[in-house]
């Protein structure tokens, strides 16, 4: 969970905001269901106004442990006008772009194109004794990217409990080469594996360029479904046990703030799984999730769509797949 400044290609810029992959996916999955809680960890910093605003979307959020310090979680985001990242400092932007620089940006500073050290539990990383006992109950589970090490003990501590469904979407900082072996431990046993199209060629990189025959190697570490996250692409849906392969185009929505896409996807591919069980529609519900994030700022932007948007644009997108 972060603190958002966002610099979008048009429109106002979305300064010091809710954001994160916790709440980003959950925005995601709350379009099609209720009931989601959240695992995550914040600082006493942190504005109770945005807990309150979070929890009154129908979102658990006794999983959301306030540290007894302040911790900087600011994130910012700039985009041009093809919707790609720009690169630059936070001031140099806003320069750019004649916007007064936000008091709350002094001193920030990029992260790392690869986060910190992947087998290091990162302090912002939730722990399994901070799981509450009723979330042990859960049905489902989706990981957000977090470190190597703090994926694997989560994943232990969650398969103790009800759930049988897990869903992952990995971290950059370890889709790389000399993690592939140590890969087995986090995959073996998801119910689906959801890497970005980057981050998969990323870890195969020099050893194949067929995004199928990657798919199918992970598959064989005992996951069932993988689906690689394309962006303006779309998704590849690869089904392990039958090994269907299906391509879905991504949903003509009006672009307005790309951020938080991909794990908006998550989401609803998660919601999309526990009502059909089906991996093709569960990639569907994902993509209308995506389409819908997109086209507003915010982390629970789709929301606050037109009632039925979801549905219309879910029996309009399976008419598009095509089976490889």
């Amino acid at each position: 969970m972060t603190r958002e400044y966002i610099l979008p290609p048009v429109g106002k810029p979305l300064l010091d905001a809710p954001g994160g992959s916790a709440l980003y996916a959950a925005g995601g999955l709350t379009a099609w269901e209720k009931g989601t809680g959240l695992l995550a960890r914040v600082g006493e910093d942190y504005p109770r106004a945005w807990l309150k605003e979070i929890e009154s979307r129908g979102l658990d959020i006794r999983g959301i442990k306030i540290l007894e310090q302040s911790l900087d979680l600011r994130s910012f985001h700039a985009y041009n006008e093809k919707f790609e990242i720009t690169r630059g400092t936070p001031v140099s932007q806003f320069a750019r772009r004649e916007l007064t620089f936000p008091k709350e940006l002094l001193g920030y500073q990029s992260p790392p194109e690869v986060q910190k050290d992947a087998r290091k539990p990162d302090f912002l990383a939730p722990i399994p004794i901070e799981i509450p006992i009723e979330y042990r109950e859960a049905q489902a589970i989706h990981f957000c990217p977090l470190d190597f090490i703090s994926h694997n003990q989560l994943i232990v501590a969650f398969k103790a409990g009800s759930a049988n469904t897990f869903t992952l979407d990995p971290s950059p900082g370890y889709m790389s080469p000399p993690f592939f072996r140590d890969l087995r431990v986090i995959i073996a046993g998801l119910t689906a594996f959801l890497p970005s199209e980057e981050e998969l060629r990323g870890l195969f990189w020099g050893e194949t360029y067929d995004l199928w025959e990657m798919a199918a190697a992970l598959g064989e570490y005992g996951c069932e479904i993988v689906v690689v996250k394309r962006g303006a692409l779309g998704q590849s849906v690869y089904d392990v046990a039958g090994k269907h392969k299906w391509e879905i185009p991504a949903y003509p929505a009006r672009l307005a703030d790309l951020t938080g896409a991909g794990d908006a996807f998550c989401g609803g591919f998660l919601a999309g799984y526990k009502k059909t069980y089906d991996p093709l529609q569960a990639a569907l519900y994902g993509n209308v999730s995506a389409s819908l994030k997109v086209e507003g700022c915010g982390a629970f932007y789709p929301l606050d769509v037109l009632p039925g948007l979801a549905e219309a644009r879910l029996n309009a997108l399976k008419d598009l797949v095509r089976e490889v």
